[in-house]
């Protein structure tokens, strides 16, 4: 009975030992809970450099579609697709004949007009002379010169028809307007082509320079509108950008940003932007895409992480932490730019405040955190 006692009591005393043990354990993962330990940023002013990417549509400075204005079959390709052409050179040439001959049957009516004109003024002279002595009445002397008159105005006629026909002689020879690339050529020699046709016979893309064509949101426009009083002041305020090419090369040459669109495009909410880059080597082709590089400096500005931030009511904020630890949520205002991975702070932040930079979903407003303090973010940067 003693041995069962005994043996009893020492059940009791393990049990009893082992429920303080797991009642500590409880506690302490609770207080574990309670305090999270996260990583804090100690945020410091430095210069910083940034990048920002914007997919682009490359287009020529003039994409100038190259139409007939006769109606013929084409005789002449004298270019072929891709081709460097210049100012004036020579592109198609349309069947002149039948164009030829108006010209011809042109000359001929002016021919005729003039004799017309010579003989009725000989007329008109002669008339004149007879009624200054009284042996023509006056009506007489004003029908001649209404006939002279009217043979003049038959000249004039034809003369206007000439020129006419001469001109739609010269539009069978279809010379380029600028210097320029040539782009597809869809019709060939036989095709018959008119002034009513619903595709360009080749269009004339000229590439001394281009233009990148890419979209800022409206939010963001309206950021750099806050600080600038002008769309023209915003453009002066953006720096040259860079061009990466669809190779993943960066395009030597730096552009320069025109235009900012004064519409929001509805669909996307974006406004357009337009940037120019000198192309006199004919990199560049019409049509292709790219990707904008936009480079700014900021002198002593406050970076911090993107993912230590989070919203509510469309307003950015960041957990602060204090000298005991505790957390607050504050409101920060952030450049209107960033690289897609960091933000800038302009307002709300000063250097050597603490933010929690990672766990921010797992904390609440007030509660306290064991601070790991992280001193790779800037060193990276």
């Amino acid at each position: 009975m003693n041995r069962r006692i005994k043996s009893l009591n020492k059940i009791v005393i393990i049990v009893m030992s082992l429920t303080v043990l797991a009642s500590c354990s409880g506690e302490k993962e609770n207080q574990n809970k309670a305090n999270p330990e996260l990583s804090v940023l100690e945020v410091k002013a430095e210069n910083q450099q940034f990048n920002e990417t914007f997919t682009s549509t490359i287009k020529g400075k003039q994409d100038i579609g190259i139409w007939p204005k006769v109606t013929g079959f084409i005789t002449g390709v004298k270019v072929d697709e891709g081709s460097i052409v210049r100012k004036g050179q020579l592109l198609f040439s349309i069947d002149p004949v039948q164009y030829q001959e108006a010209v011809n049957v042109a000359k001929a009516n002016v021919a005729v007009a003039n004799a017309s004109v010579a003989t009725a003024k000989l007329t008109a002279e002669n008339k004149k002379a007879l009624g200054d002595r009284n042996i023509i009445s006056s009506y007489e002397v004003q029908l001649s010169q209404n006939e002279l008159g009217s043979n003049k105005a038959q000249l004039a006629l034809a003369e206007a028809q000439l020129i006419s026909a001469q001109k739609d002689l010269s539009y069978t020879r279809i010379t380029s307007p600028t210097d320029g690339i040539i782009g597809k050529i869809p019709f060939r020699l036989g095709t018959l082509v008119s002034s009513s046709m619903s595709d360009a016979m080749t269009t004339v893309t000229e590439f001394s320079s281009m233009y990148a064509y890419f979209s800022i949101t409206e939010k963001k426009l309206l950021s750099l509108s806050k600080e600038n009083s002008s769309t023209k002041d915003i453009i002066k305020s953006l720096p040259k950008v860079q061009l990466k090419l669809s190779d993943g090369s960066i395009y030597i040459e730096l552009g320069t940003i025109e235009t900012i669109s004064g519409t929001i495009d509805e669909s996307t909410g974006a406004a357009s932007i337009r940037a120019s880059f000198p192309n006199e080597n004919g990199i560049l082709r019409s049509g292709g895409t790219a990707t904008i590089i936009l480079p700014y400096s900021l002198e002593n500005c406050l970076l911090i992480p993107q993912n230590a931030t989070f919203e509510i009511q469309d307003k950015k904020f960041v957990y602060t932490v204090d000298k005991d630890s505790k957390v607050s949520a504050t409101e920060i205002v952030i450049y209107p730019l960033n690289n897609g991975s960091d933000y800038v702070v302009t307002k709300g932040l000063s250097t050597g405040d603490k933010i929690v930079i990672e766990g921010i979903n797992s904390i609440q407003n007030g509660s306290t955190i064991k601070v790991n303090l992280n001193t790779e973010y800037y060193a990276e940067k």
